[in-house]
């Protein structure tokens, strides 16, 4: 079936535009580009590049502390932008993306920048810092416009400037940079398109596309056949659509693995709350980014192959939209899912636990060391931790441990909640195994109760991003709108992933 229609938007427009990434000299920078940053740390001497004295830029109000920004037109050349790392023994990682994210945010009209590796005093390599740069300019410079001039690049290209010594090592890490931020900003481009445009249909088109040319093999299953595997959580949430659903099954294998993991994401194409409708705010025009678990595990997946991952990953995509029709799913209802459990409906807007339930059940049945699901799942999550933080919750405290310090190298931090069994009995129905709704307190530990009911007892962990998956204003790297929070810890929980105790290939 045919979904799309000659006003469609391309739902992946970062694709469109690859930024020139390259490492080269002070010469060169001042000669081909529009804007060099020079970092100045707080405890030493502005480089010689700079023309000014820490003096003279303390009397215009920069001292450099972390986060501070000085704009230096010139009559010839680039301009120069003293960023501030504040003392140079405390640089990391996320600090040096966010300060990249500020630089190129404070020259928003220039498409051609520079970015100076220091000469000494660090505190990372030079590879960890010309990534950490790579990934906060692209980032930061993404955007998802479908106006008049979408095609008109925010960013063409960025120079590292390093010395000869350091040129390899910035190298590296400019590559695997790139990768990731290219990674990312399919997660969010995917996050952020218009549901009309992104259907099931269309998002396992996009899956076979990048996934192949990424180097993954991928099967997608129509409803016919889900119906023969009885996914009995995807088909009952697809009930009331005009659109048909997808699963998508992406299987990246490297030659000797390290061990096996499988991720599923929560594909809510677009979540109207079913029969029982959300209000008309403005959560109805965020759902379209009730896809974003989906979306990342398929993002993440794309870096794999390119990153020297060793550890093999099945993604699983469960794609549907959840809408109200007279063939909808009602309150009261009874769905069998893929492992036999029968669950009684009790709100059909906690339709995100129903598909992911499917995608883990087939997950179970393989043989896997981890499982992990990622899902925009509830607003108790959000209500917990807000914007910046997201949720994790697991039956493994080594699976729990690997994907919070993934998150803190990344800088998309998780908080553990803990998996409170007794609150399991919230979940009890009259006519079936449970119910997909708990109480009105505890909802994300409720949720994640009723996902472990699919895993039979494999090392598992659950991962809750709805409150990270949008944002209200941008923060550094962080753009407006959907984030594609996940991306970039998905790819580092399995470039880092290890076997949990007890757990053999």
């Amino acid at each position: 079936m045919n979904t799309t229609t000659k006003d469609d938007f391309d739902p992946i427009p970062s694709t469109r535009h690859r930024v020139q990434v390259s490492v080269g000299s002070l010469p060169q920078a001042e000669e081909e580009t529009g804007a060099l940053a020079v970092p100045v740390a707080a405890d030493a001497e502005p480089p010689a590049e700079l023309g000014i004295t820490s003096a003279a830029l303390a009397t215009a109000g920069f001292t450099g502390q972390r986060g501070q920004t000085l704009v230096q037109p010139r009559a010839e050349g680039p301009v120069r932008v003293a960023v501030g790392i504040g003392p140079g023994r405390e640089i990391d990682a996320a600090l040096v993306r966010d300060l990249a994210a500020e630089f190129a945010r404070a020259v928003p009209w220039h498409r051609r920048l520079a970015i100076e590796v220091p000469s000494s005093g660090l505190g990372i390599s030079v590879a960890d810092f010309a990534q950490a740069v790579t990934e906060g300019v692209l980032l930061a410079r993404w955007r998802y416009f479908l106006g008049r001039d979408a095609d008109r690049p925010t960013l063409e290209s960025l120079l590292i400037v390093a010395t000869d010594e350091d040129a390899e090592q910035a190298r590296t890490g400019v590559e695997r940079g790139r990768i990731v931020a290219e990674a990312c900003s399919l997660g969010r481009d995917l996050a952020n398109c218009p549901a009309a445009t992104l259907s099931a249909v269309r998002m396992a088109e996009i899956a076979v596309e990048a996934g192949t040319a990424s180097g993954l093999e991928v099967e997608v299953y129509d409803k016919d056949q889900l119906i023969a595997m009885g996914c009995g959580g995807l088909l009952g949430v697809n009930r009331g659509s005009a659109q048909p659903p997808r699963m998508v099954r992406l299987r990246y294998q490297p030659e000797k693995p390290a061990g096996r993991i499988a991720l599923i994401g929560k594909g809510i194409m677009y979540d109207s709350g079913g029969i029982s409708l959300k209000p008309s705010d403005e959560s109805h025009a965020q759902m379209k980014n009730d896809m974003t678990g989906a979306a990342v595990v398929l993002a993440s997946m794309t870096a794999l192959r390119a990153l020297d991952c060793t550890t093999a990953v099945t993604g699983y995509l469960m794609c549907t939209d959840n809408m109200p029709s007279g063939s909808a799913m009602m309150l009261g209802d009874v769905l069998r899912m893929r492992n036999g459990t029968t669950v009684e409906v009790l709100n059909t807007d906690a339709e995100g636990r129903l598909v992911m339930a499917d995608g883990l059940a087939l997950a179970a049945e393989e043989p896997i060391d981890a499982i992990v699901d990622i899902a925009t799942l509830t607003g108790a999550c959000l209500r917990t931790f807000g914007v910046e933080i997201a949720g994790v919750v697991g039956n493994d405290p080594a699976i729990v441990e690997q994907l919070r310090r993934a998150g803190e190298a990344v800088d998309e931090p998780l908080w553990e909640l803990p998996l409170h069994r007794s609150y399991r009995r919230q979940l009890d129905s009259p006519i079936a195994d449970l119910t997909n709704m708990g109480g009105v307190n505890a909802g994300s530990i409720t949720a994640a109760l009723f996902l472990e009911e699919f895993v039979d007892g494999k090392p598992w962990a659950h991962v809750d991003i709805a409150g990270t998956a949008q944002l209200p204003e941008p923060r550094a790297w962080r753009n407006k709108g959907a984030t594609g929070f996940g991306t970039r810890l998905l790819i580092e929980f399995a470039l880092r992933f290890a076997r949990p105790p007890g757990v053999s290939s």
